[in-house]
């Protein structure tokens, strides 16, 4: 049950390739406008870009922030979406590694 608060979804790729590191970001512009559920956009903002050099950065090269209305909106991005499951395939073929967090602000 949706306790009506937005998931914020942080994802983090490692991309060695500036090519592919473009690509993937082609890939994201627009995102919330590809993504449609019962046939209208769903996610509520994308932003991403390529993460600034920095020990702390781990390596991760590309970061993105994905906002969502609810939990279950964002399960269906992972497991139904059809742009979601066009970014994943390129994704897997040219990252070295990813990670996802996703949260409720305390602050909303």
């Amino acid at each position: 049950m949706s306790s009506g608060k937005r998931i914020n979804r942080i994802t983090l790729f490692k991309i060695p390739d500036e090519e592919n590191r473009k690509k993937l970001l082609d890939i994201y512009r627009g995102m919330s406008e590809k993504a449609v559920k019962d046939g209208k956009p769903y996610i509520l903002s994308v932003a991403a870009g390529k993460a600034f050099p920095d020990d702390r950065a781990k390596g991760f090269t590309i970061a993105v922030v994905s906002v969502f209305a609810s939990k279950e909106d964002m399960v269906y991005y992972d497991n139904e979406c059809a742009a979601h499951a066009e970014l994943k395939a390129f994704a897997r073929t040219v990252h070295e590694g990813a990670m996802m967090v996703y949260f409720e602000s305390i602050l909303d």
